[in-house]
């Protein structure tokens, strides 16, 4: 090989390098984004910020108020003793997200509507625990800090408004002889994934409700 084709070779060679490490280098620099809900007609320019996580609004659990016809999940409570600790703080910067109705232990606890057990289950802060499903498939019902599932309740079972399905405990985090229910209600748009859910506030739904 003559010199000079030597030359020509070595100047493509060192075209070809600058122009990889071009290439890497624009590509570290740019920023990759997560995907975003937005229509497709605008573009997303970098730097935009990301959607807020979903947060439950009074206007939520308002729109509810009157169409949704739910019981006290708990025998023998009435409205006027019920306390809205929806927006109360708990350990970790966690916000409530679910209201607590005192009672002795072993009340019966009723399903405060018609509509499917999806999952029975037992958690460090939740203690004995039940999802129910809304005969709908729109909301799902927790019930938490149970000391013990009614006879013969499983997964599946369909069961109606006021069927006792448990009893008032203190299991999970709720603290020795802190006997109540924790109860929550969270809007879903797919029932297989309940545990990701938008909650919205039980207390006027239960409080408010129509006779």
């Amino acid at each position: 090989m003559g010199p000079w084709k030597l030359r020509i070779l070595l100047c493509v060679v060192f075209l070809v390098i600058v122009s990889l490490v071009a290439l890497a280098i624009t590509f570290r620099t740019t920023p990759l984004l997560p995907a975003v809900n937005l229509p497709a007609s605008n573009p997303i320019a970098i730097g935009t910020p990301l959607p807020p996580e979903p947060t439950p609004s009074p206007e939520e659990s308002a729109n509810f108020v009157g169409r949704l016809n739910l019981i006290i999940p708990v025998a023998g409570v009435r409205p006027d003793q019920l306390t809205d600790t929806f927006d109360d703080a708990r350990s970790e910067g966690r916000v409530h997200d679910a209201i607590d109705i005192m009672a002795p232990a072993e009340t019966p606890v009723l399903a405060a509507t018609d509509g499917k057990i999806l999952k029975l289950f037992h958690s460090d802060r939740g203690g004995t625990t039940i999802y129910q499903l809304s005969a709908n498939q729109e909301l799902v019902f927790y019930y938490a800090h149970l000391s013990r599932y009614a006879d013969g309740l499983a997964e599946g079972n369909v069961v109606k408004q006021g069927e006792v399905i448990a009893y008032v405990g203190d299991t999970g985090n709720a603290g020795p002889g802190n006997y109540h229910l924790h109860f929550s209600i969270a809007t879903v748009t797919d029932p297989k994934r309940y545990w990701e859910g938008t909650n919205i506030n039980p207390y006027p739904l239960l409080h408010d409700r129509t006779p």
